[in-house]
């Protein structure tokens, strides 16, 4: 379909012009693409390639975004395309985050009146997720607005490589977000992701006190896994509220990372460390791994994960069913 003017840019000089939808500022002359791959000058206007351009469908459950607490054991209708706008060296989804792959163009009406249609598998809404949904922007918005429309829930699985105001725009029509937090080191950012870590940060924070927030960081031997870093993380987070889920995720060698996969015995030292400051800390891509959510006034299991097996038996009416005690920190 034809490409649509995208947002969040101005003229730049020599005419050039100036993106403004991530912290790259990319300046693009005439008929340069951006970082991301999906945003072009043509003929003085900045348009989106990727717009109704989907590459991926699918209904899964929840917990793979991975979020644990929000809505724990549902279904959710989930869509992606094209592009990213960090450039990350170990990228488990370098498919469609690097390469072009087939898409079909499914307009937001279609994609709502489908996830309408799969409520009645228990789907809660869409999450925007498999590749980075910012850079998708405009569909993501116009979609959000009429999913919001039904009732439907928005769920954001991102990077966090947003600026400021396109981000304080989206918050209002998005009810989850997980927020992948690279390492908590700018240097590996810059080195690995061709990106910094301040925005991402700043991400979080404006996030995290407008809707609900889980993070996950993929633990890379060698590279993001030091334990001064993982406190450091957890410690961070849990100034802005210890009750953020933050997910540990197993590494596995991926497009130009080659070395081992993330020792699971690294990972639990790991949350252990975090668990001194968060108090829910999950380890991902780890089979056998229960990661079960416990009420924190009695110790007694919430929600029971096997993988995505999940089972509610702890909670009944936002409270514990064991002490009665108010569970605000699941949704």
């Amino acid at each position: 379909m034809p490409a649509k003017e995208a947002m969040f840019y101005e003229q730049s000089a020599r005419e050039k012009l100036k993106c403004l939808l991530c912290p790259h500022h990319c300046r693009l002359r005439e008929g340069q693409e951006g970082l991301c791959r999906v945003r072009v000058n043509r003929e003085g206007r900045l348009l989106t390639l990727n717009y109704a351009e989907v590459a991926s469908l699918a209904l899964d459950p929840i917990e793979k975004k991975p979020l644990y607490h929000f809505y724990p054991g549902s279904l959710i209708f989930s869509a992606g395309t094209f592009g990213c706008n960090l450039a990350c060296a170990f990228c488990q989804n370098y498919s469609l985050a690097h390469d072009k792959p087939e898409t079909r163009v499914i307009e937001t009406s279609i994609l709502v009146e489908i996830a309408r249609q799969v409520e009645t598998e228990g789907s809660v809404g869409v999450a925007f997720t498999y590749n980075e949904p910012s850079i998708w922007y405009e569909y993501v918005r116009e979609a959000a607005e009429k999913l919001k429309e039904h009732g439907l829930l928005v769920v954001l699985v991102t990077n966090g490589y947003i600026e400021a105001k396109p981000l304080q725009e989206m918050l209002p029509l998005v009810d989850a977000m997980n927020i992948d937090v690279k390492a908590f080191n700018n240097d590996f950012y810059r080195q690995h992701c061709r990106g910094t870590l301040q925005p991402v940060l700043d991400t979080v924070e404006r996030a995290a006190a407008e809707t609900h927030v889980e993070v996950t960081t993929l633990l890379i031997p060698g590279e993001n896994d030091a334990p001064e870093e993982i406190s450091s993380l957890a410690r961070w987070l849990a100034s802005l509220n210890k009750s953020i889920p933050l997910h540990l995720s197993r590494y596995h060698p991926a497009y130009k990372f080659n070395r081992v996969a993330t020792p699971a015995e690294s990972l639990k030292v790991a949350r252990e460390l975090a668990r001194e400051h968060l108090d829910f800390v999950y380890l991902g891509n780890i089979l056998g791994e229960e990661n079960n959510t416990l009420c924190l006034n009695c110790g007694e299991v919430l929600v029971k994960r096997s993988v995505y097996e999940v089972e509610v038996k702890g909670l009944k009416n936002g409270h514990c069913r064991h002490c009665g005690s108010k569970i605000d920190y699941i949704k």
